[in-house]
Protein backbone atom coordinates (compact mmCIF):
# COMPACT_ATOMS: atom_id res chain seq x y z
CA UNK A 1 0.00 0.00 0.00
CA UNK A 2 1.36 3.70 -0.93
CA UNK A 3 0.43 5.35 2.41
CA UNK A 4 0.28 3.36 5.60
CA UNK A 5 -0.25 6.35 7.62
CA UNK A 6 -3.76 7.15 7.89
CA UNK A 7 -4.80 10.73 8.47
CA UNK A 8 -7.61 11.82 10.41
CA UNK A 9 -10.37 14.01 9.65
CA UNK A 10 -13.02 14.38 12.75
CA UNK A 11 -16.08 15.49 11.20
CA UNK A 12 -17.78 17.18 14.75
CA UNK A 13 -21.18 18.98 12.82
CA UNK A 14 -23.18 16.69 15.17
CA UNK A 15 -21.98 18.22 17.91
CA UNK A 16 -23.35 21.14 16.93
CA UNK A 17 -26.64 18.66 15.97
CA UNK A 18 -27.02 18.73 20.51
CA UNK A 19 -26.72 22.67 20.37
CA UNK A 20 -29.04 23.26 17.47
CA UNK A 21 -31.70 20.42 19.32
CA UNK A 22 -31.66 23.23 22.61
CA UNK A 23 -30.36 26.31 21.47
CA UNK A 24 -31.08 27.02 17.56
CA UNK A 25 -32.78 30.28 18.23
CA UNK A 26 -30.52 31.01 20.93
CA UNK A 27 -27.28 30.88 19.57
CA UNK A 28 -26.15 33.40 21.56
CA UNK A 29 -26.75 32.54 25.36
CA UNK A 30 -24.28 32.01 27.80
CA UNK A 31 -25.96 28.60 28.11
CA UNK A 32 -25.70 27.91 24.25
CA UNK A 33 -23.56 24.02 24.58
CA UNK A 34 -21.49 22.17 23.75
CA UNK A 35 -19.11 24.34 22.14
CA UNK A 36 -17.89 23.33 18.45
CA UNK A 37 -14.70 24.71 19.21
CA UNK A 38 -14.18 23.14 22.51
CA UNK A 39 -14.98 20.04 20.14
CA UNK A 40 -12.40 20.24 17.84
CA UNK A 41 -10.15 21.33 20.13
CA UNK A 42 -10.34 18.18 22.05
CA UNK A 43 -10.00 15.91 18.73
CA UNK A 44 -7.09 17.71 17.77
CA UNK A 45 -5.57 17.27 21.22
CA UNK A 46 -5.92 13.99 20.57
CA UNK A 47 -4.38 13.47 17.28
CA UNK A 48 -6.87 14.21 14.56
CA UNK A 49 -5.12 15.84 11.57
CA UNK A 50 -8.01 17.98 10.71
CA UNK A 51 -11.69 19.22 11.55
CA UNK A 52 -14.25 18.49 8.97
CA UNK A 53 -17.72 20.90 8.97
CA UNK A 54 -20.63 20.33 6.34
CA UNK A 55 -22.17 24.29 6.11
CA UNK A 56 -25.64 23.27 4.51
CA UNK A 57 -27.71 25.03 2.96
CA UNK A 58 -30.23 24.85 5.36
CA UNK A 59 -27.95 25.60 8.58
CA UNK A 60 -29.58 22.65 10.44
CA UNK A 61 -26.11 22.08 12.57
CA UNK A 62 -22.98 24.49 11.54
CA UNK A 63 -23.79 27.87 10.93
CA UNK A 64 -21.27 30.04 9.24
CA UNK A 65 -20.32 31.70 12.72
CA UNK A 66 -19.14 28.28 13.76
CA UNK A 67 -16.75 27.68 10.31
CA UNK A 68 -15.53 31.08 11.00
CA UNK A 69 -14.81 30.34 14.43
CA UNK A 70 -12.81 27.16 14.11
CA UNK A 71 -10.70 28.59 11.39
CA UNK A 72 -9.45 31.04 13.31
CA UNK A 73 -8.79 29.19 16.46
CA UNK A 74 -8.26 25.42 15.20
CA UNK A 75 -4.64 24.54 14.91
CA UNK A 76 -4.71 21.66 12.53
CA UNK A 77 -6.53 22.27 8.93
CA UNK A 78 -10.13 22.81 8.28
CA UNK A 79 -11.66 20.80 5.61
CA UNK A 80 -16.03 21.79 4.67
CA UNK A 81 -18.20 19.94 3.25
CA UNK A 82 -20.47 21.64 1.03
CA UNK A 83 -22.80 21.71 -1.81
CA UNK A 84 -22.12 23.57 -4.89
CA UNK A 85 -24.44 26.22 -4.55
CA UNK A 86 -23.18 30.08 -5.06
CA UNK A 87 -23.92 31.48 -1.53
CA UNK A 88 -21.82 28.97 0.16
CA UNK A 89 -19.02 28.94 -2.62
CA UNK A 90 -19.22 33.09 -1.77
CA UNK A 91 -18.19 31.76 2.17
CA UNK A 92 -15.50 29.10 0.97
CA UNK A 93 -13.29 31.80 -0.88
CA UNK A 94 -13.96 34.20 1.95
CA UNK A 95 -12.99 31.85 4.55
CA UNK A 96 -10.51 29.90 2.76
CA UNK A 97 -10.47 26.46 4.45
CA UNK A 98 -7.47 24.48 3.42
CA UNK A 99 -9.42 21.54 1.93
CA UNK A 100 -13.24 21.44 0.57
CA UNK A 101 -15.19 18.56 -0.28
CA UNK A 102 -17.91 18.88 -2.53
CA UNK A 103 -21.03 17.20 -1.47
CA UNK A 104 -24.82 16.12 -2.53
CA UNK A 105 -27.63 17.80 -1.01
CA UNK A 106 -31.16 16.78 -0.56
CA UNK A 107 -32.98 19.07 2.38
CA UNK A 108 -34.93 15.62 3.32
CA UNK A 109 -32.27 13.20 4.16
CA UNK A 110 -31.19 13.19 7.77
CA UNK A 111 -27.46 13.17 6.82
CA UNK A 112 -25.64 13.48 3.52
CA UNK A 113 -26.30 10.04 1.56
CA UNK A 114 -24.83 8.89 -1.95
CA UNK A 115 -22.36 10.03 -4.21
CA UNK A 116 -22.08 13.39 -5.91
CA UNK A 117 -22.86 13.37 -9.57
CA UNK A 118 -19.90 14.70 -11.17
CA UNK A 119 -20.11 13.36 -14.64
CA UNK A 120 -24.18 15.31 -14.79
CA UNK A 121 -22.58 18.30 -13.18
CA UNK A 122 -19.01 19.15 -15.21
CA UNK A 123 -19.00 22.46 -16.37
CA UNK A 124 -20.42 24.04 -13.03
CA UNK A 125 -18.47 21.63 -10.45
CA UNK A 126 -15.20 22.59 -12.66
CA UNK A 127 -15.95 26.29 -12.30
CA UNK A 128 -15.70 25.48 -8.34
CA UNK A 129 -13.30 23.59 -8.30
CA UNK A 130 -10.89 26.67 -10.51
CA UNK A 131 -12.09 29.13 -8.22
CA UNK A 132 -11.64 27.33 -4.84
CA UNK A 133 -8.46 26.14 -6.25
CA UNK A 134 -7.22 29.78 -7.39
CA UNK A 135 -8.09 30.88 -4.18
CA UNK A 136 -5.90 27.86 -2.51
CA UNK A 137 -8.49 25.70 -1.31
CA UNK A 138 -7.77 22.08 -2.41
CA UNK A 139 -10.91 20.16 -3.69
CA UNK A 140 -12.29 17.03 -3.19
CA UNK A 141 -15.37 15.23 -5.06
CA UNK A 142 -17.47 12.96 -2.72
CA UNK A 143 -18.62 10.32 -4.66
CA UNK A 144 -19.57 6.76 -4.85
CA UNK A 145 -17.06 3.97 -6.02
CA UNK A 146 -18.01 4.63 -9.56
CA UNK A 147 -15.06 4.62 -12.39
CA UNK A 148 -17.01 7.12 -14.51
CA UNK A 149 -17.06 9.24 -11.37
CA UNK A 150 -13.65 8.70 -10.61
CA UNK A 151 -12.84 10.06 -14.46
CA UNK A 152 -15.13 12.89 -14.19
CA UNK A 153 -13.49 14.16 -11.18
CA UNK A 154 -10.10 14.19 -12.48
CA UNK A 155 -11.26 16.21 -15.43
CA UNK A 156 -12.93 18.62 -14.18
CA UNK A 157 -9.52 19.49 -12.30
CA UNK A 158 -9.83 17.67 -8.56
CA UNK A 159 -6.93 17.37 -6.31
CA UNK A 160 -9.00 14.43 -4.19
CA UNK A 161 -11.84 12.48 -4.09
CA UNK A 162 -13.74 11.11 -1.26
CA UNK A 163 -15.10 7.41 -1.65
CA UNK A 164 -18.56 7.17 0.22
CA UNK A 165 -18.60 4.41 2.35
CA UNK A 166 -21.98 4.06 3.21
CA UNK A 167 -22.73 0.98 1.49
CA UNK A 168 -19.74 -0.62 2.63
CA UNK A 169 -20.14 0.23 5.75
CA UNK A 170 -24.16 -0.51 5.89
CA UNK A 171 -23.92 -4.57 4.46
CA UNK A 172 -21.79 -7.21 5.83
CA UNK A 173 -20.66 -10.80 4.18
CA UNK A 174 -20.76 -10.74 0.68
CA UNK A 175 -22.56 -7.62 0.17
CA UNK A 176 -20.10 -5.78 2.09
CA UNK A 177 -17.31 -7.64 0.08
CA UNK A 178 -18.78 -6.65 -3.19
CA UNK A 179 -18.44 -3.24 -1.89
CA UNK A 180 -15.03 -3.67 -1.12
CA UNK A 181 -13.98 -4.85 -4.50
CA UNK A 182 -15.97 -1.30 -5.91
CA UNK A 183 -13.55 0.48 -3.11
CA UNK A 184 -10.68 -0.99 -4.44
CA UNK A 185 -11.34 -0.15 -8.52
CA UNK A 186 -11.52 3.09 -7.60
CA UNK A 187 -8.84 4.29 -5.59
CA UNK A 188 -6.63 1.84 -7.72
CA UNK A 189 -8.02 4.51 -11.01
CA UNK A 190 -8.09 7.46 -8.57
CA UNK A 191 -4.34 6.90 -7.56
CA UNK A 192 -3.18 6.28 -11.29
CA UNK A 193 -5.06 9.48 -12.28
CA UNK A 194 -2.96 11.52 -9.97
CA UNK A 195 -6.31 12.05 -6.83
CA UNK A 196 -5.59 11.89 -3.23
CA UNK A 197 -7.33 9.22 -2.57
CA UNK A 198 -9.81 9.64 0.62
CA UNK A 199 -13.45 7.94 2.26
CA UNK A 200 -15.69 8.79 4.57
CA UNK A 201 -19.41 7.94 5.79
CA UNK A 202 -20.38 5.38 8.21
CA UNK A 203 -16.95 4.18 9.45
CA UNK A 204 -16.24 2.81 12.89
CA UNK A 205 -13.91 1.21 14.95
CA UNK A 206 -15.67 -2.17 13.86
CA UNK A 207 -15.73 -1.96 10.43
CA UNK A 208 -12.39 -0.10 9.37
CA UNK A 209 -10.44 -3.17 9.14
CA UNK A 210 -12.71 -4.65 6.59
CA UNK A 211 -11.90 -1.80 4.47
CA UNK A 212 -8.39 -2.56 4.67
CA UNK A 213 -7.87 -4.12 1.49
CA UNK A 214 -8.70 -0.81 -0.75
CA UNK A 215 -5.10 0.64 -1.67
CA UNK A 216 -4.04 4.33 -1.37
CA UNK A 217 -5.98 5.83 1.20
CA UNK A 218 -4.79 8.97 2.52
CA UNK A 219 -7.14 10.35 5.05
CA UNK A 220 -10.68 9.15 6.09
CA UNK A 221 -13.50 11.37 7.08
CA UNK A 222 -15.42 10.29 10.41
CA UNK A 223 -18.28 11.81 12.38
CA UNK A 224 -20.80 10.21 13.87
CA UNK A 225 -18.84 7.40 15.04
CA UNK A 226 -16.75 9.60 17.12
CA UNK A 227 -19.36 12.15 18.67
CA UNK A 228 -21.32 8.53 19.39
CA UNK A 229 -18.55 7.28 21.32
CA UNK A 230 -17.67 10.63 22.93
CA UNK A 231 -20.89 10.70 24.64
CA UNK A 232 -19.72 7.56 26.67
CA UNK A 233 -16.02 7.96 26.75
CA UNK A 234 -15.21 11.84 25.59
CA UNK A 235 -13.98 13.19 22.71
CA UNK A 236 -10.44 13.03 23.32
CA UNK A 237 -10.75 8.55 24.01
CA UNK A 238 -13.57 7.92 20.86
CA UNK A 239 -10.56 9.69 18.44
CA UNK A 240 -7.85 7.94 20.22
CA UNK A 241 -9.97 4.62 19.66
CA UNK A 242 -10.21 5.63 16.00
CA UNK A 243 -6.37 6.44 15.77
CA UNK A 244 -5.59 2.83 17.48
CA UNK A 245 -7.78 1.22 14.87
CA UNK A 246 -6.11 3.39 11.54
CA UNK A 247 -2.52 2.71 13.11
CA UNK A 248 -3.05 -1.20 11.45
CA UNK A 249 -4.01 -0.10 8.03
CA UNK A 250 -1.10 -1.21 6.19
CA UNK A 251 0.31 -3.28 8.62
Amino acid sequence: MSQPNLLLGANIDHVVTLRQARYRTMLESPNAEPSVLAAALEAEAAGAHSITVHLRADRRHIQDADVHLLRRNIGTKLNLEMGNTAEILRIALDIRPHFVCMVPENRDEVTTEGGLDVCGQRDALRATVKALSDNGTRVSMFIAPDLDQVRASAEIGAAMIELHTGTFANHTGPERQAEVERLIAAAALGHELGLQINAGHGLTTANLPDLWPVPHLAELNIGHHIVSRAVFVGMRAAVREILDVMATYGA
